[in-house]
């Protein structure tokens, strides 16, 4: 339709007619944004700017909702529930019965992913000691003892032992951290934005060493509902980092590009839909100084969510309707000669308010 009016119609006119169209919207926005009806009303008949994310949280519900039965198991589910038995052996007081509600569907649902082998030995080694150590000293009740014989049954059914324990554990275990506040401030003040690169591969090694980094972030009942597709050829680099707005004029010389991709399949509510967004943030900011500190300069490319770039990236991906691109991350060795925005940041003092 725009391309018709451009077609037929003067640039003078077309001019006129978007001021004319955008004091229309500004006075029926105004009015709209008065109650959470109207703006709800104005977003269902007026603009279609957040169907696509409706129809993601949706299909997010539906995937979530009919995971973990019969046939399918539900990883994020299996997260969350074993991350708050942690926090239930981590109360003090400990609560002598907690988590009898969910723990019988907890050991079903790990079953089936272990007969569907989507675990990985270190998250499987996690979930049967943190189980076995709930089933060690929780007080006993019928739904617990229940849940306690299934975990038995796959004990003896060829479930091995670990060594190394991983279960809540006490903070002065841990070795003091060798960074002090100033090398760690050098090194956030040190990473800019680059988007100039030396023709010169980025080791594979050097990437995943830095998303073992980025996966240790905090998530929301440990879920971690995103993952990082791996861009390292060249030509297909160009090409994925060409397709969101903003890269015309650099993204040719992309060496290796991540998209940094979230799951709304491992949230149940509308509530939490956010959070995807959250986590993937979180991990992507370890993810950018790991880079930084092998040596490796990065570029976050912003991800708007702009309907025909959606269905291109989605297209590429082969993503599912809960996938979601959350932002674009272009990685490689700076060409030095490369100019860089100074792009200076808020003072902490503007950034912060106090009550």
């Amino acid at each position: 339709m725009k391309k018709l009016l451009r077609r037929f119609l003067s640039r003078t006119i077309t001019d006129r007619l978007k001021v004319i169209l955008s004091n229309i919207d500004l006075k029926v926005v105004r009015l709209a944004r008065r109650s959470p009806l109207l703006s709800g009303l104005y977003y269902s008949v007026l603009s279609g700017e957040f169907r696509r994310e409706m129809h993601a949280v949706l299909n997010g519900r539906y995937h979530f909702l009919t995971a973990g039965g019969a046939s399918r198991p539900n990883i994020y589910m299996l997260r969350r529930n074993i991350h708050r038995i942690e926090k239930g052996l981590c109360m003090i007081p400990r609560k002598p019965v907690f988590a009898s509600k969910y723990i019988l569907s907890t050991v079903k649902n790990f079953e089936l992913c272990l007969s569907r082998e989507v675990l990985a030995e270190s998250e499987l080694n996690w979930v049967q000691d943190v189980l076995e150590q709930y089933f060690s000293e929780v007080e006993v009740t019928p739904s617990i003892n229940q849940a306690r014989e299934e975990f038995l049954k796959l004990k003896n059914n060829g479930l091995a032992g670990t060594i190394d324990k991983r279960v809540p554990f006490q903070r002065e275990v841990l070795d003091p951290s060798s960074i002090d506040f100033s090398a760690f401030k050098t090194l956030c003040e040190k990473r800019h934005s680059v988007r100039w690169f030396k023709p010169q591969p980025v080791p594979r090694h050097i990437i995943d060493q830095a998303i073992a980094v980025a996966v240790t972030a905090p998530s929301a009942c440990n879920r971690q509902p995103f993952q990082f597709f791996v861009f390292d050829d060249p030509e297909q680099a160009s090409e994925i980092g060409s397709i969101p707005m903003g890269t015309a004029g650099f993204s040719d010389n992309f060496q290796c590009i991540l998209v940094v991709v979230a799951d709304l399949s491992a949230y149940p509510l509308e509530r939490d839909r956010h959070i995807i967004y959250i986590d993937s943030a979180l991990a992507s900011m370890q993810l950018l100084l790991a880079f930084e500190t092998q040596g490796l300069s990065s570029c976050v490319i912003n991800w708007p969510d702009v309907e025909r770039l959606e269905r291109q990236m989605s297209d590429r991906l082969s993503l599912e309707v809960h996938q979601r691109p959350v932002m674009l991350i272009a990685v490689g060795y700076a060409d030095e000669k490369g100019l860089i925005p100074f792009s200076e940041k808020q003072s902490a003092k503007d950034s912060v308010r106090r009550s």
